[in-house]
């Protein structure tokens, strides 16, 4: 049975997500949470030690679903050839362009971030990131065998902006002037466009 304080503890989550997707960190008030989740401020301070440790709370939840799916899958991906495991590297980071709901406001919270970035954010990055980044390193790796490991890291963050630019504004370029069609189709060919200059790039700098 879920206890009643897991259950307040889960619903100041969910009304933060959405306001901070919304808002922003900065444009986002405790006030406004206890209004949206029907608790008081002592809950906030109870469940979370305050407004940025909330905020925490929201952004590892939403760093953990944006990247599980890779780290899931990563050793799965060892077994096949370089090129393989690329497609497949990159069909899973375009996946949420077929999402709606909950990991459309974990984007539109990065995309904050992006603009106004929080000490928050740059603390949890710095702690959380090193799974995820080295899967990425890893495979580029297998094309840059003889690579030091700045070239990796660069190499690597270079392969995640190539599919995180079409993720992280998938609102922007559905709309006009790019139209840009999201159906399921499209992001399968988008994936096979990524991977084949991504392999390119990565044979001739090799």
């Amino acid at each position: 049975m879920t206890r009643p304080s897991e259950v307040t503890r889960q619903r100041i989550l969910n009304a933060a997500e959405r306001l901070f997707a919304e808002r922003g960190y900065d444009g986002t008030s405790v006030r406004a949470i206890v209004a949206k989740a029907h608790v008081n401020q002592a809950a906030i301070n109870y469940h979370f030690g305050g407004k940025d440790g909330l905020y925490r709370e929201v952004l590892h939840g939403a760093f953990r679903a944006l990247t599980e799916n890779q780290l899931t899958h990563a050793q799965a991906t060892q077994a096949m050839s370089r090129e393989e495991a690329l497609g497949e590297f990159i069909r899973r980071q375009l996946w949420p362009l077929m999402s709606r709901d909950e990991l459309s406001r974990h984007l539109r919270i990065f995309n904050w971030e992006t603009v106004r970035p929080t000490a928050v954010f740059r603390k949890l990055l710095s702690e959380e990131a090193a799974p995820f980044m080295g899967v990425a390193v890893d495979l580029v790796r297998r094309f840059l065998p003889e690579a030091d490991q700045r070239t990796l890291m660069v190499a690597a963050i270079w392969l995640v902006g190539q599919c995180s630019v079409f993720v992280r504004n998938r609102e922007q370029l559905g709309g006009p002037p790019v139209g840009l069609s999201l159906d399921e189709s499209a992001v399968e060919s988008l994936g096979r466009l990524i991977s084949h200059w991504v392999i390119d790039g990565l044979r001739q700098a090799a």
